[in-house]
């Protein structure tokens, strides 16, 4: 668990009838990483090349049946809407409201025979699904129609009598066209004065008003209106506005240009008769036309439900075996000719493996066993940490920033404490810790229900794949919360006072209960402090003191560099690990051991004077104590705090200052020479090794090569010979002595956001508390317990959302940069 898993090169000699299920097997394990013996050998001439685009068919086929579900679970409490996205079908069932659910069931890969019964059952159901929606979309096509022509019929008529009934339209009318009619209720057109009526999409209408007013030079008579039913779009079901319309002109010439511009908006033109008589007995066919259509659309649409009913039974399995089916091929194509593979595989699970292997044996009826051996090989393996579901997020907090190499120590099981601490530290409230220990708890017990039902929300996605990780940052949060005596903002006088509250003229209530400060705490003062600490923690009375944040944030400073050091001397300790376990003494002695002496003498001299001034310096000397800031600036300055008439911390301050400032200088080159300069000797000194062997004749500085320094394990760290450049080793090892001089100080600031981020989430909760809840709680009577209901929810709203959303977020993103 201290370092990634110890890795073996093994070769695998398979059977051409036991590979397919041999590799299966190794696949439902998970323990090997099979190499590529055919690099040179591009994707479209591999051995298993048609079987891969035979499972690219059928999962296509399977895509294409679904686009989105939305499975929706009912509980007692919530609803939760889980989309489990499968392809192709999915869009089919969305539209008749099926549901799958997600079992969590992992088939096994079926057998290579198998594959010709799953495409033989696939086509069918894609040849069937076509046809119903072809059928189905053709259905739609005229129902449509109809259902516009029927509006159009239904639309004109109602025109038509309005211009019975307003006599001023109807004159413009004539008016306008010339018309001849012999009364209001019939008109009569000549060969030169007719009108076309269609259907127009609503956001097109007004574009089409005005193309149509302008080609014709205002030679036309437009009148349009809205359908106030809703239309389904039989291509893609989406519901669609369009409206009416109906045009008057006068010869053939205008007819000719209306049309173009009616094909050009995309509008339909329907024939709409010019007497009231013929409209009415055309509208009544038009309605019976569409009460049949609409017994077979609903007929079309059982048919469909009952046929994607089926499918939904066992979409999700077909899935995952054709995904399993290509997997085992895609890794078959790795392999050779002849079936012989090459992977790595974890030492302590070779057992494993070949237990599988032989499985796969059996399942194929082969007679000939499979045979794995271990290979011999120069090359770095890959990293493997095994992880479970509690460890699994915290190693993935660790390779996000980067994986560590080849058994390298596995800074994951330090995270699992250190991670919560120093977030706690920041969010550092019992009432909020135990919130979000409760939310994670939840999820850790409901764990099996989401297994099954995985939920595709990211959000919530993340943050249940992080459900340990969280229940342990609510649980450090309510140790630190305890720490600093805060619960929602507010103390809890648990253990007694350590200060005389009778001699400040105040009583319990009015210390415990207050809301603002009403207090200056002065330990100098004769009987205000009793003389012993708190038991545990801050001790409440804190909390309605005046100098409350400027006692608080000295301590939670200096803390913070504290907490600072002592992590980056840990990640100096686990670097000595490395150079160790790898045998690299000229990394240890070059570059760890004066990074460890300049840390020290830097900033953890800063930390030795702090501890010192809390332990030596007592609270009657405070006024008179000296100031860690201007000492640390004086000690890289060379000057004595005496010849400025300040009092030195402790006796011979300035001589140990000048001896660390020495070490932090000679630490410099240290780090920037000694590491080139012996590889430079070494360098020449093979050289002058291998010309008296007669190995060079002539060969130039760059030609010769020195075993890489690189982070290797004993048995694969000899690398092959590397040439050696003097320029760039000097470059590279500047870039890291600056990098590190500069982020030892850097680094401890940054820690400073321990402090900040505590002083933020304090003070955002004291401020909340003070101006939502304590304005419920301060009304008496009636009034104020109906107003303190009310307030109580919506405090309650704010603290979730700003508190432990927002501001857990914030102390979880900084706790991630500080580890990183």
């Amino acid at each position: 668990m201290f370092r990634s898993e110890e890795m073996c090169l093994a070769q695998l000699y398979l059977q051409s009838e036991a590979a397919f299920a041999c590799v299966s097997e190794l696949g439902e394990l998970g323990l090997a990483q099979f190499r590529d013996l055919n690099p040179d050998v591009n994707a479209f001439q591999r051995k298993f090349v048609n079987e891969v685009r035979r499972c690219d068919d059928m999962e296509r086929k399977l895509r294409k049946f679904f686009y989105r579900i939305l499975v929706i679970f009912l509980s007692n409490v919530f609803t939760f809407n889980f989309v489990l996205c499968f392809g192709f079908l999915e869009k089919e069932v969305k539209k008749d409201n099926l549901a799958i659910d997600d079992t969590g069931e992992n088939p096994p890969a079926p057998l290579p025979r198998e594959m010709i019964d799953m495409e033989n059952k696939f086509d069918k159901l894609e040849t069937e699904m076509k046809s119903v929606n072809s059928n189905q979309e053709a259905l739609k096509k005229n129902f449509l129609e109809l259902t516009e022509l029927k509006h159009i019929l239904r639309k004109t008529q109602q025109f038509f009598e309005q211009l019975l009934h307003n006599p001023h339209i109807c004159i413009n009318l004539v008016h306008f066209f010339c018309l001849k009619f012999t009364s209001l209720t019939t008109f009569r057109f000549n060969a030169y004065h007719i009108f076309v009526a269609g259907v127009l999409m609503r956001d097109k209408i007004s574009a089409f008003e005005r193309v149509i007013w302008r080609a014709c030079r205002g030679n036309v008579f437009l009148r349009y209106t809205e359908i106030e039913a809703e239309l389904e779009d039989p291509h893609t079901g989406d519901k669609v506005n369009k409206y009416v319309f109906i045009v008057f002109f006068q010869g053939d010439q205008l007819k000719s240009r209306i049309k173009k511009i009616c094909t050009g908006f995309r509008a339909t033109l329907y024939p709409c008769p010019e007497t009231p008589q013929e409209r009415r007995e055309i509208a009544l066919g038009v309605m019976t036309r569409i009460e049949d259509l609409q017994t077979v659309l609903n007929q079309t649409a059982d048919h469909r439900r009952m046929v994607l009913s089926q499918v939904a039974l066992n979409i999700r399995v077909w899935l995952i075996k054709v995904r399993k089916i290509k997997a085992i091929y895609h890794t078959l194509n790795l392999f050779n000719k002849c079936l012989i593979a090459e992977c790595w595989c974890p030492v302590v699970d070779i057992d494993r493996i070949q237990l599988a292997l032989r499985r796969g044996t059996e399942l194929s009826g082969s007679s000939v066993p499979s045979i794995m051996q271990q290979m011999q090989t120069k090359e770095n393996p890959p990293t493997y940490n095994q992880t479970d579901k509690f460890t699994s997020g915290f190693q993935a907090i660790i390779d996000a920033f980067g994986v560590s190499n080849y058994r390298e120590v596995n800074p994951a099981p330090f995270t699992i404490i250190t991670f919560p601490f120093l977030f706690a530290v920041m969010f550092g409230d019992m009432g909020h810790g135990l919130l979000m220990f409760l939310f994670a708890l939840y999820l850790v017990l409901k764990e099996n229900r989401y297994m099954k039902h995985k939920p595709e929300d990211e959000i919530f996605k993340m943050m249940f794949d992080g459900r340990y990780l969280i229940l342990l940052m609510g649980l450090f949060s309510i140790y630190t919360g305890f720490l600093y005596n805060e619960c929602f903002s507010r103390s809890i006088n648990i253990f007694g006072t350590s200060w005389n509250v009778r001699a400040m003229n105040f009583t319990d209530n009015d210390v415990f209960l207050a809301t603002n400060p009403v207090v200056t705490l002065d330990p100098n003062k004769p009987g205000v402090f009793r003389g012993y600490p708190y038991f545990y923690g801050i001790d409440p009375i804190w909390q309605s003191a005046e100098n409350k944040i400027t006692v608080q944030n000295s301590y939670k400073m200096k803390n913070a560099v504290l907490m600072g050091f002592a992590q980056m001397i840990f990640g100096l300790s686990l670097a000595f690990c490395n150079r160790r376990h790898f045998k690299d003494k000229l990394t240890l002695y070059c570059e760890l051991l004066p990074q460890l002496l300049f840390l020290c003498a830097l900033i953890g001299y800063l930390c030795m004077c702090i501890l010192y001034k809390w332990s030596v310096w007592t609270v009657a000397q405070s006024n008179t104590a000296p100031s860690l800031l201007i000492g640390l600036i004086d000690m890289y300055m060379l000057t004595d705090p005496k010849s400025n008439n300040r009092v030195p911390l402790y006796t011979g301050q300035y001589q140990v200052q000048i001896f660390l400032v020495i070490v932090t200088v000679l630490c410099v080159p240290w780090m920037f020479l000694s590491k080139p300069y012996i590889l430079y000797k070494r360098s020449k000194q093979k050289k002058g090794s291998m010309m008296e062997a007669g190995g060079l004749d002539s060969q130039s500085d760059d030609d010769v090569a020195i075993l890489h320094h690189e982070n290797n394990d004993a048995n694969y760290g000899k690398q092959e010979p590397e040439s050696f450049d003097m320029s760039e080793v000097i470059i590279y090892q500047a870039i890291h002595t600056i990098e590190f001089c500069l982020s030892c100080i850097s680094h401890t600031a940054s820690y400073l956001r321990l402090w900040a981020l505590s002083l933020a989430h304090s003070e955002l909760s004291e401020v909340l508390w003070s101006m939502v809840m304590h304005t419920g709680l301060a009304t008496s009577g009636t009034s104020g317990a109906i107003l303190s209901f009310f307030v109580f929810w919506f405090f309650s709203s704010l603290t979730v959302s700003i508190l432990l959303v927002m501001e857990g977020l914030s102390a979880f993103l900084h706790a991630i940069r500080l580890h990183w």
